[in-house]
């Protein structure tokens, strides 16, 4: 009769052990995309010869949970001058892990592309042109030269700066700095955020 009783319980401990080892296999998800909780554009102007003029200044664009999760990112007006060409470098960051994203996307450039869009950069009266101006002359964008025209048709516009990984750089478009199909390229977004412009 002992025996018998005890069946049950080792029946149940079985079960409770087989269970757990099950759940403890299960592969747990990854995220591969970037977290970037900072992005800051850094401007210098160029005279004619190519040569900077002044000092740096940038606009930032912060969310202390990630840009691509946060609900709420803190985004600078980006402010530039009719009838100037400026020098752009991208500075990403991860302030989670403090981490500088900029040198990874350095390293993995073959892996990396920025997109640059909205009306700043697309359409008819676009008052910004783009030129990838990286070293190695790779299209990748972490530096880059902008060109305000010199009567633009408007004086705001929104300024929208894309991070892709793993895409097929070779795709057909992807040369052009605002190329909007880019989702046609493959790959993920890291970063989509969209800086309000100020023309003056």
């Amino acid at each position: 009769m002992k025996t018998y009783q005890k069946l049950p319980f080792f029946a149940l401990s079985a079960a409770v052990i087989a269970m757990s080892s099950c759940s403890s296999e299960d592969p747990v998800p990854e995220n591969d995309g970037e977290v970037i909780t900072d992005v800051t554009l850094v401007f210098t102007e160029l005279d004619d010869t190519g040569a900077t003029v002044g000092s740096p200044f940038s606009f930032s664009a912060s969310d202390s949970e990630g840009i691509e999760v946060g609900t709420s990112p803190e985004v600078d007006d980006v402010t530039l001058e009719a009838g100037k060409t400026y020098q752009m470098e991208i500075e990403v960051g991860n302030s989670i892990a403090g981490e500088d994203i900029t040198e990874e996307i350095l390293e993995e450039s073959d892996e990396h592309q920025f997109f640059f869009l909205g009306s700043a950069f697309v359409g008819t009266t676009a008052p910004l042109t783009y030129s990838y101006d990286d070293e190695g002359g790779i299209n990748l964008g972490v530096k880059g030269k902008v060109v305000v025209v010199a009567s633009p048709a408007l004086n705001t516009g929104t300024f929208r700066v894309v991070l892709r990984h793993d895409l097929n750089k070779d795709f057909e478009g992807t040369d052009n700095p605002s190329f909007e199909n880019f989702v046609n390229a493959g790959g993920e977004t890291d970063l989509d955020i969209t800086f309000p412009l100020i023309l003056n």
